[in-house]
């Protein structure tokens, strides 16, 4: 094995897991997400040799994962079925609790792709503005202006599922 092959096999096993975390939030569906962070990293592993400032690698590896998700969501690969569109018959969470975050996630899921992919690079993954934009290929304005939709559609969303539990 090469040095350059053992770095890639270090970043590997270093970073899969947190990129797997990523696209889960991108997706909704562990499945997906490893396919999303397979991918991923196979198109890394085909640009390692050309990377040159490896200390970026991490922002790189996050703009394949989301212009993945991105590309296949568009060519409308990965529907997935669902067999109830309902809330769960119980009454609301703790705040702060297991159950909120299980909410939000399937809240996040009635979000529109390059919606979700802007809210998760920047509240999930603490990106700024301009880093998300660079992410993205798109401009800062686009950034904020996905944002503050994505976030209207959440808020909307998760105000109809606590306004089912009687909150």
């Amino acid at each position: 094995m090469s040095d350059r092959d053992a770095e890639f096999a270090e970043y590997f096993a270093a970073r899969s897991g947190a990129m797997r975390g990523t696209a889960y939030l991108l997706c909704g569906d562990w499945h997906r997400a490893e396919d999303l962070v397979q991918v991923t990293f196979t198109k890394l592993y085909l640009a390692w040799r050309r990377i040159a400032r490896h200390e970026v690698v991490d922002a790189y590896t996050r703009q394949i994962l989301v212009r993945t998700f991105v590309s296949d969501t568009r060519r409308g690969q990965y529907r997935r079925e669902r067999f109830s569109d309902g809330s769960p018959e119980a009454a609301g969470p703790a705040s702060g609790s297991p159950e909120d975050r299980l909410v939000v996630l399937a809240a996040l899921e009635h979000v529109p792709p390059r919606q979700r992919a802007v809210l998760v690079l920047r509240y999930w993954e603490d990106l700024s503005v301009e880093e998300t934009a660079r992410a993205l290929k798109c401009t800062t304005g686009t950034v904020k202006s996905q944002a503050a939709r994505g976030l209207q559609t959440l808020r909307g969303r998760l105000a109809d599922d606590y306004q089912e539990w009687g909150r």
